[in-house]
């Protein structure tokens, strides 16, 4: 019938292998806070009346720094997504 070698390796076998560490998912959540508030400080600088201009919406916030943090997110993400913290050199 089988030998103990043989029901071992089956088992091992069956076991999955998870792709991605604690390590890597922590980044990823980073990388999700820097997206979403570079969203958020994207709003606003509306008006309400439409046929008055606000020049509110060519601040710093809204053309400098909220665009940096959205891809400043992206590039943490991808960079969680290649981070292998058992890569042996």
């Amino acid at each position: 019938m089988f030998n103990s070698d043989q029901i071992m390796k089956n088992k091992n076998s069956n076991q999955k292998k998870i792709l991605f560490s604690i390590s890597n998912y922590v980044i990823l959540f980073i990388s999700f806070f820097f997206i979403l508030s570079g969203f958020i400080l994207m709003t606003g600088g509306g008006n309400e009346n439409p046929s008055e201009f606000n020049p509110e919406i060519f601040n710093f916030q809204r053309i400098r720094l909220a665009p940096t943090l959205v891809l400043l997110g992206f590039l943490i993400a991808i960079f969680s997504i290649l981070y292998n913290k058992n890569s042996k050199k």
